[in-house]
């Protein structure tokens, strides 16, 4: 007799989960996109609106400083750690670097792996980063930042012996970057084209 009990449970839970899906259904309705035409009323002023990402302004204030900055920050710390990671191979940081300084740094983790030879770093974080100069230069805005950074790194041979650096140490490092946009391109990725070390 407890049986039959379960059994009505279930049934009514079972009609009360479809009253549910079928009242969701209802207001949510079923399509899973737009489906059909725009209407003519719509369609004309719809073939007027002009969609265009914009590129970034010629106008480098204070502002748009500050917000170069915060990305100028990661894109040292991803550079710094890609070209000084153990595999001795540029992946994370290839779409921030210009053709120079990609071929730069290429030859020179080629140089490290010739010689059996791998680095090790710990990147501790940023002290500062500064906007030193910006000018445009015809189609394209370059900007100078100055970082102050701290790291531990070693470069070490085939045995883990350590060549140079110090694997417990921590350094400060100045370093100067000349980064790159295009004024007219809808990319949003400043290319790092120099360094001033």
């Amino acid at each position: 007799m407890n049986y039959s009990f379960e059994y009505i449970d279930i049934i009514l839970l079972a009609m009360i989960a479809g009253f549910i899906f079928l009242r969701l259904r209802g207001i949510l309705g079923k399509k899973t996109g737009f489906e059909g035409k725009i209407p003519p009323q719509f369609g004309k002023e719809f073939q007027k609106i002009n969609i265009t990402t914009k590129p970034v302004s010629e106008n480098f204030d204070e502002a748009a400083q500050k917000e170069f900055l915060k990305g100028a920050k990661i894109a040292y710390e991803t550079i710094i750690t890609d070209f000084s990671d153990s595999d001795n191979k540029l992946v994370a940081s290839k779409p921030l670097l210009s053709k120079k300084i990609y071929d730069q740094f290429k030859e020179a983790l080629q140089d490290r792996e010739s010689k059996g030879q791998f680095a090790e770093i710990t990147f501790i974080g940023i002290k500062s980063a500064a906007v030193k100069t910006h000018k445009k230069i015809e189609n394209s805005l370059e900007v100078t930042v100055d970082f102050v950074s701290e790291i531990i790194t070693s470069v070490k041979d085939k045995e883990k012996k350590i060549i140079s650096g110090d694997s417990e140490k921590v350094k400060t490092v100045y370093d100067t970057w000349v980064f790159s946009k295009d004024l007219k391109s809808t990319n949003p990725n400043w290319l790092l084209i120099d360094t001033l070390t």
